[in-house]
């Protein structure tokens, strides 16, 4: 049985949905986080070494697992969550778990990026931590965080199309069961050149994206 253009359009959609959901629900998980391991450091903000200690403990415990291992460790929490360990919606709990951590050190080294002498500024001019957050240490950080994020959206491309390797679907699923079990070479050169084709479309899109937020 061939695969049909209805099938490959299927699946990049899968891939899109999954690298979506799982960026905007990471985005929620990892923002914060990585705030928070900035301001918490010594010498900052809110400078607080136990729960910096712990949060990069945390981070670091979820950034050392790889992916697939990943997403095998945690099947009874994806079943829990979503009534099921196959499929799209069961692959973008992993992906979560995987990328959230992942964005917060990028948020992280983003906002070290920033130099000091802006947040002494802010703090000379009598602004709250919160204020200097998030009208200081933010927007001077924007460039750096939009590029940031495009690392991590290219991530998650990446990363679904592992999630085929247990049935999560979308362009890794079709690779594996088309490409590889049943030796089509064609099928394994199209989800190739889909995801090259998406990975060069997300990054270029996030480097003009860059280029217009320092210029502004």
């Amino acid at each position: 049985m061939s695969v049909n253009y209805y099938q490959i359009l299927e699946a990049l959609w899968e891939t899109i949905y999954m690298t979506g959901a799982a960026f905007g629900f990471s985005l929620l998980i990892g923002f914060p986080l990585g705030i928070l391991l900035v301001i918490t450091r010594k010498g900052h903000l809110i400078e607080n070494e136990s729960i910096s200690k712990v949060l990069n403990i945390i981070i670091n415990i979820f950034r050392s697992v790889p992916f697939i291992i990943l997403m095998v460790a945690i099947i009874p929490l994806t079943r829990l969550i979503v009534g099921t360990s196959i499929g799209t919606a069961a692959a973008i709990v992993p992906l979560v778990f995987y990328a959230g951590p992942y964005i917060a050190r990028l948020i992280e080294n983003s906002l070290l990026e920033v130099d000091k002498g802006v947040i002494e500024a802010a703090q000379a001019m009598g602004a709250s931590p919160v204020q200097i957050i998030f009208r200081f240490l933010i927007p001077e950080a924007l460039s750096s965080l939009v590029l940031a994020l495009t690392i991590a959206v290219v991530g998650l491309i990446g990363a679904s199309a592992m999630a085929g390797a247990i049935g999560g679907g979308g362009l890794g699923d079709l690779a594996i069961t088309y490409g590889y079990q049943r030796f089509d070479t064609f099928i394994m050169f199209v989800t190739v050149a889909i995801l090259v084709v998406l990975v060069q479309g997300v990054q270029s899109f996030g480097n003009i994206l860059s280029r217009r937020v320092r210029r502004s």
